[in-house]
């Protein structure tokens, strides 16, 4: 007998843990559109900013998705995004906007080269290694740029990373969208995305069965240093500065994302699309209380006790 037409939606209900950032979201946004509507929750410029203002995060955090999912960690993203703005800024005033875009790229390579190397070659632990690459990197941005703002005067380049906008549509959005679908087709239709996932689930075994694992580690983390550079670069663009506080305690809100969306903290599991809602979730959740007028520590506490609940929740128990 075939099943009733309603099936998926009972299965999605059924399945009411592992789609809680789903979920999730649709009651926050209900909830602040009914209650911050006079205070212009719904306004499209408020929901766009809550975009211009996760973008960057939401970069950040697809990347991070593939470092969990294999077991591993960075804890240096925010920092390396705050170098990433002072030498794209520093190149530009030199080389141009392309020299910039060099230096930014190669800032992400260079911090996830050697985060790897330390990692799968030296043997210390991604949580290790990034920490004090976390150290690192501040240090560095604040030395070369001597702890002052750097200027951007290309306009050009301010308007491709972060600055412009098409129609009414801001480009990071389009750059949000494009590192998203990049990203969800290499961790769920291609061979490189498999191994990560197995590489997470059970590094023995994937050894076993031929991954080299590795490899895989080496190459999620200097992923993730790519992107945290090019959302240094977004941040650049965007403020037509590089600043060595930008990027700074990102971090958390990018792990965060990637956990609240599904990503498993011990690896072998991960969502891409989770991770873009969870970023989304927590701008979403920033900018509603600062509309609701709370202090920023009772913004801290709110944020954190959501952020709490909604994982809790989303946890299988045996």
């Amino acid at each position: 007998m075939a099943k009733p037409a309603t099936a998926p939606a009972g299965a999605f209900f059924a399945n009411w843990r592992q789609n809680i950032i789903y979920i999730g979201f649709v009651v926050i946004f209900l909830v602040f559109a009914a209650t911050l509507n006079d205070k212009g929750f719904l306004n499209p410029n408020n929901l766009l900013n809550i975009v211009r203002q996760t973008a960057m995060i939401a970069v950040m955090a697809v990347a991070m998705t593939f470092v969990l999912s294999a077991g591993e960690i960075d804890l240096s993203v925010g920092a390396v995004a705050g170098l990433a703005t002072v030498t794209v800024a520093m190149a530009i005033a030199v080389a141009g906007p392309v020299g910039g875009v060099l230096a930014g790229l190669a800032t992400g390579l260079a911090v996830g080269m050697f985060n790897g190397w330390l990692t799968t070659k030296i043997g210390i632990p991604s949580f290790l290694t990034t920490l004090a690459m976390m150290g690192i990197a501040k240090g560095v941005a604040m030395w070369i740029s001597d702890t002052a703002a750097v200027p951007i005067l290309s306009a050009g380049y301010s308007w491709v990373f972060g600055g412009g906008s098409v129609g009414p549509i801001p480009v990071l959005m389009f750059w949000m969208a494009i590192i998203a679908g990049i990203g969800h087709i290499a961790l769920r239709r291609s061979g490189f995305g498999r191994r990560v996932l197995a590489t997470g689930g059970g590094e023995t075994a994937a050894r076993y069965s031929g991954i080299d694992t590795a490899s895989i580690k080496f190459r999620v983390l200097v992923l993730s240093s790519c992107a945290a550079a090019l959302a240094g670069m977004l941040y650049a663009g965007r403020l037509q500065s590089g600043r060595f506080q930008l990027g700074e305690g990102d971090e958390l809100s990018v792990i965060a994302a990637a956990v609240l969306g599904g990503t498993s903290l011990f690896g072998g599991k991960g969502t891409v699309i989770g991770t873009i809602v969870g970023a989304l979730m927590i701008g979403l959740i920033n900018n509603g209380l600062i509309l609701m007028g709370l202090e920023f520590s009772q913004q801290l506490i709110a944020r954190g006790g959501i952020i709490i609940l909604a994982v809790a929740l989303s946890q299988k128990r045996g």
